[in-house]
């Protein structure tokens, strides 16, 4: 027998860990939806602060379930993301064009990230998408660049990039700029983020369609 105890079955896995994140966070202002999306945010790092950082446009959730119930293309930052939407719920295959030979050659003419160069693929997809950018501040602002410009509007943004330079500045400014710009987002504002944690908020969506809730 081994000399670990620990819970194997991954139902109460999953129904214990929401029930510690009600307990530990206040989701009393978030809506149903919402609070889907918050709870998969939080198990995702494991902070229950975070709470306080998540910011919901008013139709997010509403126009990010319609998009993926009617099967809008997903467009992602890089491949992490794009790994980490769950494939049984979706029927089209997720967009990164992170690694595409065009991406690699617009990149080394401009100087630029190739997360930015690789937004220069996104145009036939964009109308009525879901975008879901976890890594690349670059991309996030590169997108806002382009819906300044002119370019199609995704039906939602999820942007949630980590780290240190950019991040939270990305976030900030896709916050401060989705009234003017006329576009729907999901963001977790400050540093924290990343793939898994923007893929789950887009899984949050997708199973609120099955009405798996939690």
């Amino acid at each position: 027998m081994s000399q670990y105890h620990y819970e194997k079955n991954p139902q109460a896995i999953e129904s214990e860990s929401f029930r510690q994140i009600r307990s530990l966070a206040d989701l009393s202002s978030f809506g149903a939806d919402e609070r889907q999306v918050v709870m998969r945010v939080v198990h995702s790092l494991g902070l229950p602060h975070l709470v306080e950082q998540i910011r919901f446009s008013e139709r997010a959730c509403e126009k990010g379930r319609t998009a993926l119930a009617n099967n809008c293309a997903i467009l992602c930052d890089v491949e992490m993301v794009k790994q980490g939407i769950t494939k049984r719920m979706i029927e089209r295959e997720p967009f990164c064009y992170l690694n595409d030979p065009k991406t690699v050659e617009l990149a080394k003419g401009s100087e630029e990230t190739r997360t930015m160069a690789a937004l220069q693929l996104w145009h036939n997809e964009l109308a009525g998408s879901v975008v879901v950018i976890g890594n690349a501040p670059t991309a996030l602002f590169r997108l806002l660049e382009m819906i300044e410009q002119g370019a199609s509007k995704p039906a939602l943004i999820i942007g949630m990039p980590v780290g240190f330079v950019g991040a939270a500045e990305s976030k900030a400014a896709l916050w401060q700029a989705h009234k003017a710009l006329g576009i729907e987002c999901i963001t977790l504002l400050g540093r924290e983020g990343g793939s898994a944690v923007s893929a789950a908020s887009c899984n949050a969506l997708l199973r609120c369609n099955i009405n798996e809730y939690y």
